[in-house]
Parts: C-alpha cells; sequence; structure tokens
C-alpha cells in the first residue's frame, strides 16, 4: 500500500512527479473504475475478489491525488444500474463499501483528506446511510483532498431530481422562470459545491460515460485506459494528468 512505500519506491514516485508540472494540475479528476469484474475472469477468480483489488487501487490512487495536490476526486462507486447485478455481488460490494467507511479514519486520518457522498442515499441501508454521514461529518473540516465517492449515482437521475426541484421552487414562488439558467440548475445537481471536472478517466478501454457526470462533464477532458482498474497504480494517474496538460482546452473557441 502506498502509506507502506520502501525507499527505492519513494525514488520511483518523485520521479512520476516529475513529468507533471504542478502549477497545472486539473481541480478535479473524475474516474470511472472500470474492470474489476474482467481482472478477476483473467484470473479465474470470483468478481467479487476482482472489486476487493479495486478497493486497494481505490487507496492507493486517493493518497497520491492527495500528496500531489489534486483538490477533488470523485469516483464513479456504484451506478443507480448497478442494482440490476447478482445479489451476491452487489451484497459483497456493499460490504466493501462498509468496510472501507469503517477504516476510512484509520488509513486516511491524519491526511487531511475530506469524503463526500455524491448520489440518491435513500436507496442504500440505513447502516451504510448512519456510516456516511459519521465518516463525512468527521472530515468536513479537513481542507486537503475533497474524495467524492458516486455512490447510488446516475447522471440522469441527477438531472431529473434537480427539475424536479427547481419545479417545486417556482411554483412555491422562490425562483421566477426568467431566473432559471445553467449555473442555477448546477445548484440543484449532487455536485453544488463541487467544481466541474477538469478530466475523467475510465479504464478497462470501454469509451462511454455509462450515465456518469452528464450535466458536469459538458467540457470536461476525457482519456480512455486501457488498464483494468484494480491494476490502475500511481504511474497510470501520472500520465493521465501529463496527456491533460498536453491538451489544448477551448471551451467552443478557436
Amino acid at each position: 500500500m502506498l502509506f507502506f512505500r520502501h525507499k527505492k519506491d519513494i525514488i520511483e514516485i518523485e520521479k512520476l512527479k516529475n513529468k507533471i508540472d504542478s502549477d497545472k494540475l486539473p481541480v478535479h479528476i473524475a474516474i470511472i473504475m472500470d474492470g474489476n469484474g474482467r481482472w478477476a475472469k483473467k484470473r479465474r477468480l470470483p468478481r467479487n475478489i476482482g472489486h476487493k483489488e479495486g478497493a486497494e487501487a481505490i487507496r492507493n490512487v486517493v493518497l497520491f491525488a492527495n500528496e500531489i495536490g489534486i483538490k477533488h476526486l470523485t469516483v464513479y462507486a456504484f451506478s443507480t444500474e448497478n442494482w440490476n447485478r447478482p445479489k451476491d455481488e452487489v451484497d459483497g460490494l456493499m460490504k466493501l463499501l462498509t468496510e472501507f467507511l469503517d477504516k476510512f479514519n484509520k488509513e486516511f486520518g491524519d491526511k487531511n483528506i475530506r469524503i463526500r457522498h455524491i448520489g440518491e442515499p435513500s436507496a442504500l441501508s440505513p447502516e451504510i446511510q448512519e456510516k456516511i454521514r459519521t465518516v463525512q461529518e468527521k472530515t468536513r473540516g479537513n481542507t486537503g483532498l475533497s474524495f467524492n465517492v458516486a455512490l447510488n449515482y446516475g447522471g440522469r437521475l441527477e438531472i431529473v431530481q434537480a427539475v424536479k426541484k427547481i419545479i417545486k421552487e417556482v411554483n412555491n414562488g422562490k425562483i421566477r422562470e426568467e431566473d432559471i439558467d445553467e449555473n442555477l440548475i448546477s445548484q440543484y445537481t449532487f455536485t453544488k459545491d463541487i467544481p466541474d471536472p477538469d478530466l475523467i478517466i475510465r479504464t478497462s478501454g470501454e469509451c462511454r460515460l455509462s450515465n456518469f457526470m452528464l450535466w458536469q462533464s459538458a467540457y470536461s477532458e476525457y482519456l480512455f485506459d486501457q488498464v483494468l482498474w484494480p491494476d490502475f497504480k500511481e504511474e497510470h494517474l501520472i500520465e493521465a494528468i501529463s496527456e491533460f496538460q498536453n491538451r489544448k482546452r477551448r471551451y467552443g473557441g478557436i
């Protein structure tokens, strides 16, 4: 794990850091963590073993992102569509999530990392909802990396809920129809106080968003990496950031 580095590992990490411009880091990186199942299948292991290894990859990436100065990191942990997976797989994912939340303060407590949930909490078990509330409250004042976990998250659901809330506010006279613009709509999303992602990474070679951050990704840069998520290391993140820094963001301009 990243926080038990040998001297050789520390030297290699420092070399990696030199590949990027620390003054031009993306403020917000979002990751669609894909390939856990295929990673396990290649090794003739149960899918949940792949998810367990994927959880280890999350820990390392979170710590490294915080170390190099990334302000926001969002991971697509569980979509609104993932409930359609086999029950034993869903149960295994929820167990991993529970363990992750229980260990968060122990493993990240001295790293000044804040954890936040984005998504619809009502479908989650009362136990998980309470654990999320507890860890969010304990880390609320931290000023390092904001680690955003997209759990029971769907981009279309997010937009539908935002529209319903705005309609309700209009009907109550709190919002005028002419006041509705992009900025106002953004204030009714799950990410209302989180900047839009500069860079979205998807692993495993798939080239689609899969209902992730549809509103927020209008001008994000995309990077599709062939590596399966459990094999995603610090060097892959550095390569993605380096690629991002070599691109010219035009926002519709020339």
